[in-house]
């Protein structure tokens, strides 16, 4: 997912390999172009599993000029991090370049894919665990000689590694008053294996749902073991739901157990 599209071959054709090349080979002046209003994913977060490719959409509107042709250059959003964006930043780019429609003889409105795949899920996939968190935003522009037009600080994401949460809570039934249990794991995914695994030392709310309410209530916050495990007690006050609840980082999405009703006589 490293860019791979964008540059145009002196047909016109996409060369979908030509941008993972050295600075050096496009050296040549990119269109006279600028963007804005660039949104990835809806403004939220990349949440992105062990396996499965994720692929987002965003829109971007690029500014021209009226003597420009808008076929004479492609363009595409990519995230980066580093203080500039070029192709030495190692940029992070979708398969294709993206489909613009004109509104004016100026201005573009634009949309585009950006696919995300976890290390060793395909032959394509090199999205590694180091990678996962703040992200800024940019978008380049090629025309047919290969010269790039690069513009960064468009905006910022958070391209994180998927939680998952467990809950149970025993005994069930149990009478009023006594001792709940409840247990629970934390993992994330791991992309250099495409596996979950436990999340260590992260506060873990456990919270309650009174049988007919909408709302939980929070009972206390524990942490993760070294191995993503949970265990703690609570007592045993009416019926209802228990579930453990975690914020998130800014490397790994939030993410709520389903609930474990318990049945209090």
């Amino acid at each position: 997912m490293r860019i791979r599209a964008l540059v145009l071959a002196a047909s016109g054709a996409v060369a979908l390999s030509a941008l993972a090349v050295p600075a050096a080979q496009a050296a040549t002046a990119g269109p006279a172009v600028t963007f804005s209003q660039l949104k990835v994913n809806g403004g939220k977060n990349i949440v992105v599993g062990p396996t499965a490719q994720v692929t987002v959409t965003a829109t971007y509107t690029v500014t021209k000029p009226a003597s420009l042709s808008a076929s004479s250059f492609q363009s595409g959003p990519v995230l980066y991090r580093g203080a500039t964006l070029s192709l030495n930043s190692d940029p992070l780019g979708g398969d294709e370049p993206g489909t613009c429609t004109a509104s004016s003889s100026t201005v573009l409105k634009c949309t585009a894919k950006i696919q995300f795949r976890p290390k060793g899920s395909d032959a394509t996939g090199d999205l590694i665990s180091s990678e996962a968190g703040s992200w800024k935003l940019g978008a380049v522009a090629v025309n047919a000689d290969g010269g790039m037009t690069w513009q960064g600080n468009l905006g910022t994401t958070k391209l994180q590694r998927k939680a998952t949460l467990t809950t149970d809570a025993s005994p069930e039934p149990v009478k009023k008053g006594k001792t709940i249990t409840v247990t629970g794991k934390l993992a994330r995914a791991n992309w250099d294996t495409n596996k979950n695994a436990g999340y260590s030392t992260q506060p873990v709310k456990l919270q309650f749902k009174k049988k007919g309410s909408s709302t939980y209530t929070t009972l206390k916050t524990i942490k993760t073991t070294s191995t993503g495990t949970l265990r703690t007690t609570t007592t045993a006050t009416a019926d209802g739901y228990y579930r453990y609840s975690f914020a998130g980082t800014t490397t790994t999405s939030s993410v709520s157990a389903a609930g474990d009703f318990v049945d209090v006589q």
